[in-house]
């Protein structure tokens, strides 16, 4: 029988203060039971000496201060894991809310997770397809990376995030691969978009949803992400499957930081988040990887909304220095009407050339890369160009290039929702695109390639095919 307190002496928004506490550890689960009998459920965030300061999920209003009952619960908050977790949507708790039987769990596991020996972990080399060309082609993702997206208020990345978690596969036979998801502080009608997203396309039968609302407490928004990479370490670890995490929003997350932090009297750090903000959001980003001896894979896509679409913003900034990278959305390619409207020049994957190449993708891959970012900054700077000169200061090739870079937006960039491209046929679109400049201009592609494929995707080689079959002679037999 776990002892009761009657020592509540303070309360504070969430936040409750139980003196003359023994043995309380910080992050326990607490149980607060009102004198009708209701239930409300706590952890410890701050133990000193005798007292305890608990933050409640529920919120306080109603707690009678001097008749309410505290119980520490010994342990830490907690996920039931078992293969019936696919396919299932879970509030930020863990709780199902798809009017689902409850999971019958094989093992429960604290949802804090335990840290991966640097040592342990085996370096990302593998491929994923998500069918974007502008990720797969410029800004390829690899097995166990984490590779953030950096959005904007009002940019489509929801559709985004949908759409990768839609399409995204590891190639080749017999990969078990999954997706969990995990959605925090987001509104009622996102969150419906996103699981009939997943139900419409039946992409719900390998996935894991895990909802947190924006009227449902901070302090599950905080046990939200947590509660994702406990599902997908048990998944990949245990279960030999290839992960994919998507995180949205992590802004919210990180205001539900700086909401507690506040409500705790913390010394604030940079625009009032808590000092901590790094090593918090590192205890998220870092639990993706590969490790020796494990079959399975949990790689991550945090997405994130920068406040004022600003690079510089603490969040953004300190993801930047975790993760491997990040694709940026444009505001001015989503006024253009481009979807998904991600920015090619300022976006990065770092690991990118260790996914791609011969027996991964495909042997011209680097090279195609390599000429199309090229050319379509050449592009760009063409068009800064004519608005400061005018078009008519442009020679023959810069305008070739001015072209170039519009098509490439409308063709390559822009895909739409539903279109699921293969990583051949993104190459092969790289390919067509840079047929309309002559061969000394692709100084980026080797000569053996530019042999290879280059041949079918050029026009006059095309036209001289058509010539040739018109000019053929007619014989008596035809």
């Amino acid at each position: 029988m776990r002892k009761e307190y009657l020592t509540i002496r303070e309360i504070s928004g969430p936040l409750v203060l139980v003196e003359e506490v023994e043995g309380v550890k910080y992050e326990e689960l607490v149980e607060l039971e009102l004198p009708n009998g209701e239930q409300r459920r706590g952890k410890v965030l701050e133990v000193n000496e005798d007292k305890a300061l608990v933050q409640l999920f529920e919120g306080s209003t109603g707690i009678d201060v001097y008749k309410s009952r505290v119980r520490f619960l010994g342990k830490g908050i907690e996920l039931g894991l078992s293969m019936d977790i696919l396919g299932r949507v879970f509030d930020g708790l863990g709780r199902p809310i798809d009017d689902g039987p409850k999971v019958l769990p094989d093992k429960r596991v604290d949802i804090n997770g335990n840290p991966i020996n640097p040592y342990a972990r085996l370096y990302p080399s593998e491929f994923i397809q998500t069918g974007i060309s502008a990720i797969d082609g410029l800004n390829t993702l690899v097995r166990g990376q984490k590779l953030p997206i950096f959005s904007g208020s009002g940019l489509p990345h929801n559709q985004v995030a949908a759409q990768i978690a839609r399409q995204a596969k590891v190639r080749g036979e017999g990969e078990a691969f999954a997706v969990v998801f995990a959605a925090m502080g987001i509104t009622f009608e996102e969150a419906n978009y996103f699981i009939s997203d997943f139900r419409e396309s039946g992409a719900i039968e390998r996935a894991v949803l895990f909802m947190n609302l924006s009227d449902d407490p901070a302090i599950e928004r905080i046990a939200t992400p947590r509660m994702a990479l406990t599902a997908a370490e048990y998944l990949a670890y245990e279960r030999d499957m290839h992960v994919l995490v998507i995180l949205t929003d992590m802004t919210n997350y990180c205001e539900a930081l700086r909401e507690i932090s506040a409500a705790r009297k913390e010394i604030p750090g940079r625009r009032g988040y808590p000092g901590y903000l790094y090593t918090d959001l590192s205890t998220v980003y870092e639990r993706a990887g590969r490790i020796k001896g494990k079959q399975g894979s949990i790689t991550q896509i945090p997405i994130l909304t920068m406040p004022e679409d600003d690079k510089t913003h603490p969040i953004p900034d300190l993801t930047g220095y975790i993760t491997e990278g990040q694709v940026i959305l444009s505001r001015v390619l989503h006024k253009k009407g481009v979807m998904p409207p991600i920015d090619v020049l300022p976006s990065l994957s770092r690991l990118k050339d260790k996914g791609i190449g011969s027996g991964k993708t495909r042997e011209d891959h680097s090279d195609v890369f390599n000429q199309l970012f090229a050319a379509y900054a050449r592009g760009k700077e063409a068009q800064e160009l004519a608005v400061i000169l005018g078009e008519a200061a442009l020679t023959d090739m810069d305008r070739m290039y001015y072209d170039f870079s519009d098509t490439f937006e409308e063709r390559y960039v822009s895909q739409g929702e539903d279109e699921n491209r293969s990583i051949e046929e993104t190459l092969d679109l790289g390919w067509e695109l840079l047929s309309v400049f002559p061969s000394g201009e692709l100084k980026r592609i080797r000569q053996e390639w530019l042999d290879k494929y280059m041949p079918k995707f050029k026009k006059e080689d095309r036209q001289e095919e058509k010539s040739d079959q018109k000019l053929e002679p007619v014989t008596e037999e035809d």
